[in-house]
């Protein structure tokens, strides 16, 4: 039996703010960083709070790949001010940040959310990145930082009730960090139209997400001024997020989850350089995957007279973006020495087994499988 669920609702377009005009909670916990305070974005939606007489509290020590530690502090002031409900302001590591506090705050005394004695606060993700798609999703992900792993908490407890998709929000992303995000929206994408839970449903997600990042991605990294593209990716993270909550991720996140734990480098671009890699060995040993792909070059206007010839453009077209957005095309131009990746080699594929996303990849990996590809991501070789 498949189950397909949009559980969040989202407002956009024209000043999605205002949506505060008929906020009735008056007790707010706002989940933040340093830099959403800087910049003055937080204070865009405190104002608003203080026009409706709404109490709020600011946790805002949220740091990218957030620790467990981060998440105990900030559980630790959810407990204290009693909120009726969360605010989320930042990219995807401020948003997990407040999905894993209500978590662990509702695990911790024993109850389900649909318990009638125990109100889980409102929760509100407004996302300031346009990759995650956490704002949507099941899904969170922190640092174990004793161990440098990230761990993946999945619970449907954790989907925001409320998404405010503003693309004024993302006017001071720099492009490193578009790029990075933006491919990792792609990957979200292109893992869900894959994954073993896929259906039709998530399919057009999937889809149309992908074909906007084709379209807009590369608008948005060359001018950040540019709001129709930085609206644009904000929907195609959006919609890549409820496409892989409902289908699943697969293999290439398990490994940018454990790489980029052991090596301290950004999630969307350890998505980003093992990209190729993944889809080119998902290609090879499942024929159903590679017609897949096939189906998005073709609608991608690729070449793609046959299965080869689709999974091939797609690779190409995903190194082709890579390289204009500065991001590396394979680890050893991350200035990761050799010696140094093969010790750690097998740690990060231990932890890239254990990892729920790989349940759902289109064929189950042998440790072999991605020691094969994390060698050829190394090198720069892809499977043909």
């Amino acid at each position: 039996m498949g189950i397909f669920q949009t559980k969040t609702k989202i407002y956009y377009g024209n000043d999605p703010l205002r949506y505060f005009d008929k906020m009735q909670q008056k007790k707010v916990l706002i989940v933040t960083d340093p830099f959403m305070i800087k910049f003055k974005l937080v204070q865009k939606v405190t104002d608003l709070l203080q026009e409706r007489n709404i109490d709020y509290t600011i946790f805002n020590e949220v740091e990218p790949n957030p620790s467990v530690e981060t998440v105990t502090k900030g559980l630790y002031k959810m407990i204290e001010a009693k909120p009726e409900a969360i605010i989320s302001i930042g990219g995807g590591s401020a948003i997990d940040v407040a999905k894993a506090m209500i978590y662990f705050h509702l695990k911790a005394q024993k109850k389900l959310v649909d318990d009638k004695n125990m109100q889980k606060p409102l929760f509100i993700a407004i996302p300031t990145t346009s990759g995650t798609g956490s704002e949507v999703t099941a899904f969170s992900v922190v640092t174990n930082t004793k161990e440098h792993t990230k761990i993946a908490l999945v619970d449907d407890m954790m989907i925001p009730d409320i998404a405010i998709l503003d693309s004024q929000f993302t006017k001071s992303v720099p492009p490193s960090v578009t790029a990075d995000t933006g491919m990792d929206v792609l990957t979200h994408a292109l893992e869900a139209y894959v994954a073993k839970n896929a259906s039709d449903f998530t399919e057009i997600y999937a889809k149309k997400a992908i074909q906007t990042v084709f379209q807009y991605l590369l608008k948005a990294y060359t001018n950040g001024d540019n709001l129709e593209a930085r609206e644009k990716m904000h929907f195609a993270s959006c919609m890549a997020g409820i496409a892989f909550t409902n289908a699943g991720l697969g293999i290439n996140h398990s490994l940018a989850h454990a790489f980029g734990g052991v090596f301290s480098l950004s999630h969307g671009k350890s998505n980003a350089i093992l990209l190729p890699y993944v889809i080119a060995y998902n290609a090879y040993y499942d024929q159903q995957c590679a017609q897949k792909y096939t189906e998005i070059s073709r609608s991608l206007g690729l070449p793609s007279q046959n299965t080869k010839e689709g999974v091939i453009s797609l690779i190409e077209m995903i190194k082709i973006f890579n390289e204009k957005m500065m991001i590396p095309l394979k680890i050893q131009e991350v200035g990761i020495e050799y010696e140094d990746f093969k010790e750690k080699q097998n740690q990060i594929v231990e932890y890239a087994m254990e990892d729920i996303c790989t349940t759902t990849n289109p064929k189950i990996p042998t440790k072999e499988d991605l020691i094969n590809i994390l060698d050829k991501a190394y090198k720069g070789a892809i499977i043909s």
